[in-house]
């Protein structure tokens, strides 16, 4: 009898039933939901803070021209980069990802745009004689320069 019993535990295959199998998935699914919107906040936040820091430095770069030249007229895409050559510059309209567009260019007055990876447009405007606001904006209104991050 104990040898029959001690073969057929030794033929027997042990495995994971179906329910077992699924209460697991099932686990697994609950995790994801969970923790794929805090990934996607989290990815969305820190796109925009690049873009946050992209202007800041850009904007070290535009108050570096207008001390040498006490204007900021003649700041361009090609003069930028000279100074700031770790960011991509763009003249003009429109903003796009990851490139600093430069706007607005007066004497006393400037304005520096940039999009997100998000979609989000974020922009610095700095004038000599009422300092620099930083603010978010839409593709067509960045002469506006609004809010604050």
């Amino acid at each position: 009898m104990i040898e029959k019993i001690a073969r057929k535990m030794r033929d027997e295959e042990r495995g994971f039933t179906l329910i077992e199998l699924m209460v697991v998935v099932l686990i697994i699914g609950i995790l994801v939901a969970i923790a794929l919107p805090t990934f996607l906040g989290a990815r969305k936040r820190a796109q925009d803070k690049a873009a946050e820091s992209n202007l800041r430095n850009g904007i070290a770069a535009a108050k570096t021209f207008f001390t040498d030249n006490d204007v900021y007229t003649g700041f361009t895409s090609g003069v930028a980069a000279g100074i700031e050559p770790s960011l991509d510059w763009t003249g003009g309209s429109p903003a796009v990802p990851n490139k600093i567009s430069i706007r607005d260019v007066t004497d006393a007055h400037l304005v520096l745009v940039t999009q997100s990876a998000s979609t989000k447009f974020f922009c610095i405007a700095d004038d000599s004689s009422t300092g620099t606001h930083y603010g978010t904006t839409d593709a067509a209104t960045a002469a506006a320069c609004t809010g604050g991050w």
